[in-house]
């Protein structure tokens, strides 16, 4: 049997960034999965609610990869308090021609962070106005730091409002950024300030509830939602399904399920069959991207298997061209 390579969070840190290649890959897998001949799955979840904890998994084959990832991300929310992470996980890279297990990427969910920023600079890349002059960014979390981080290698912006729950946590998050990107980041009082003041919002939050009404959206403006990736999580007013002029997933079928379309079907705004957009769609030019300056565009990224199997391909081949890692033999 082959060898198989084994990979650390952190040799798999100092090979993998959040850079315009890793948001080109991304782009790449969301194109493949519009022309066809990618095998998706459904998202297997499992919820262990005695234990406060859930487990997702997510696969895909893509055509002309060299490997497929499955990729198990347990989530354990009483953690902290034992002097533990909340998440972790791993992905599992196998040959696509043999099925003959490659790597293993002990990756404590780095590249699902480093992959989903990368998602939300597609997003901004085809749905985001030229140049906004201002941001907003909902959460003050690791995705919050990485979906600013990615916005900016695609849009040149010139000051950022940020609001969270925790006013101190939002506060050190305009600290940090301003240094880190060079730009003004500042609090908002609210998330009605934040949203009003900004042309292209980006919400990273694990909210129950709507963080965003419909009435406070502008015409021009632009949302990625990230944080709705599980039934009974909700970021948006349902009714901004319907307000704006393109609703934009990464997976439909995973967005009725999981993400934004499932709150506005549950109020009963639309129906089951709601015609919305993939953003690999719009990449493939199967559809077309923003066409207006007062367009009113959403995006939903509920995370998608072909992400996991793109990033765990490139860090692979990296991490192999680096010589990291340790191979073993079975």
């Amino acid at each position: 049997m082959p060898d198989i390579r084994i990979l650390t969070e952190s040799e798999l840190r100092q090979s993998i960034t959040l850079d315009i290649q890793a948001v080109d890959i991304i782009e790449q897998a969301f194109g493949a999965l519009a022309q066809g001949g990618v095998v998706m799955p459904p998202i297997l979840s499992m919820s262990i609610e005695e234990k406060h904890g859930e487990v997702d998994v997510k696969t895909a084959y893509v055509p002309g990869m060299d490997a497929f990832a499955i990729k198990a991300s347990p989530g354990f929310f009483d953690n902290p308090a034992k002097g533990l992470p909340s998440l972790n996980g791993l992905m599992i890279l196998f040959d696509s021609d043999t099925g003959i297990l490659k790597s293993v990427l002990l990756d404590n969910g780095y590249l699902t962070d480093v992959r989903t920023a990368a998602a939300g600079a597609v997003a901004a890349r085809h749905l985001a106005p030229d140049s906004p002059d201002s941001v907003g960014i909902i959460g003050a979390g690791v995705q919050a730091v990485l979906q600013l981080q990615a916005l900016s290698l695609v849009r040149n912006f010139n000051r950022v409002r940020v609001w969270a729950r925790n006013p101190e946590r939002a506060a050190d998050y305009a600290r940090r950024m301003s240094e880190k990107l060079g730009v003004p980041v500042e609090t908002a009082d609210t998330a009605e300030q934040c949203v009003r003041e900004s042309q292209v919002v980006i919400t990273t939050t694990p909210a129950r509830a709507p963080v965003i009404q419909a009435d406070w959206l502008q015409r021009g403006q632009h949302i990625t939602a990230m944080g709705s990736d599980s039934p009974d999580k909700n970021e948006l007013d349902p009714e901004i399904v319907v307000k704006a002029d393109r609703f934009v997933c990464d997976r439909r079928s995973q967005s009725l399920t999981r993400g934004e379309l499932r709150s506005a079907v549950a109020a009963g705004l639309v129906a089951e069959d709601y015609s919305v957009d993939e953003l690999g769609e719009i990449i493939a030019g199967k559809k077309t991207c923003r066409t207006g300056d007062t367009m009113i565009t959403v995006c939903d990224l509920t995370g998608t298997g072909v992400q996991d199997t793109a990033i765990a391909n490139h860090a692979y081949q990296v991490t192999l061209d680096r010589g990291a890692g340790t191979s073993i033999t079975t």
